[in-house]
């Protein structure tokens, strides 16, 4: 990706994607009565912005300063992702609170990944 502002742009698209198809999914279910709106949870949306991550990874070439920034950027991206799921969990159904907090983790992700990654590669090469 070019910039921040296109990797967050694809894999925000890709979270809302995977946000739509869960909301038809919980949709069907709860008109055949096989669960009720909301149970399911929004990190299940989280699906293609990981794809994205990892053909990122892929695509960042060989060394060891990509596996660094990858761990930090998840582990900063759980974190966060983590913090607002609990955060508004109390409030909003498994469905919202999973999907905020699959917003944070995707929005931190991206935001270490990219500028980690051009730091830390002008740094060791």
């Amino acid at each position: 990706m070019a910039s921040v502002q296109d990797l967050l742009g694809v894999a925000l698209a890709g979270l809302v994607s995977g946000l739509v198809i869960l909301l038809i999914f919980e949709g069907a279910m709860s008109l055949v009565r096989a669960s009720e709106f909301g149970d399911a949870s929004g990190w299940i949306a989280i699906v293609l912005p990981v794809w994205l991550f990892t053909e990122e990874f892929r695509a960042a070439g060989f060394g060891a300063y990509r596996i660094i920034v990858a761990v930090l950027a998840a582990g900063f991206g759980v974190a966060v992702g983590m913090t607002l799921a609990g955060l508004t969990a109390p409030i909003f159904p498994n469905l919202v609170s999973g999907g905020v907090g699959a917003l944070g983790l995707t929005v931190v992700y991206c935001v270490v990944w990219f500028y980690g990654l051009r730091w830390l590669s002008h740094r060791v090469g």
